[in-house]
């Protein structure tokens, strides 16, 4: 007779802690990493919620809310504080006013569609702020563009979960490296990016 061959020690801490962190703190890291990018992290929390950690209706919402705040924090901005933001980051100034001469013609795609342009998603909300789009309308157009986006990179780590778990046995044993590699990577990108927008444009 064959014995079941049960988890280490140290595995079953790592596995039986996952769940009380996860509650801890899940849902308020969706709504830091989706204030700004997002993407990584909201994928791998659709994930977790295919594995109970999280519920993925409260997954969607926290990252709607976050992104919604997120793109309002950066039109008040670009509406606001323009001249001090480019002073402070110098290498936005470009970017940003290739955005506002392209978001000035076609506000409402721009708008619907700027969560799903990586790497001009600070851009993009703060070059909307600087044209003459009405604030109220920019609000009502943010909120169809983040229902869309958190709903659809929550549901692909969720449906990604689901066939991983059909392919490979024991998946749960590798969680920690999965969840490890996508949060430092996220971390490395928004730090170049951070460190590249202070650096001063060169001529």
């Amino acid at each position: 007779m064959r014995h079941p061959q049960f988890p280490s020690r140290a595995s079953r801490r790592v596995v039986s802690g996952l769940p009380e962190l996860l509650h801890q703190y899940g849902y308020l890291l969706v709504f830091l990493g989706t204030l700004v990018e997002g993407e990584s992290l909201l994928v791998l929390a659709g994930y977790f919620a295919h594995g109970g950690y999280l519920d993925l209706g409260a997954v969607i919402v926290t990252a709607f809310v976050g992104a919604v705040c997120g793109d309002q924090f950066f039109f008040h901005v670009g509406r606001n504080h323009a001249t001090r933001l480019f002073e402070r980051f110098p290498r936005l100034h470009d970017k940003v006013l290739i955005a506002v001469h392209r978001a000035e013609r076609h506000q409402n795609l721009v708008v619907l569609g700027m969560r799903f342009l990586w790497g001009l998603r600070i851009a993009l909300p703060l070059a909307m702020g600087m044209t003459r789009m009405n604030g109220q309308k920019f609000f009502w157009l943010n909120l169809v563009s983040a229902a869309v986006w958190a709903t659809l990179f929550a549901s692909l780590g969720y449906g990604t979960s689901k066939l991983f778990t059909r392919l490979v046995d024991d998946f749960h044993h590798y969680e920690w490296w999965i969840a490890g590699g996508l949060v430092v990577g996220a971390a490395l990108i928004l730090g170049i990016r951070w460190l590249g927008a202070r650096r001063p444009a060169r001529l």
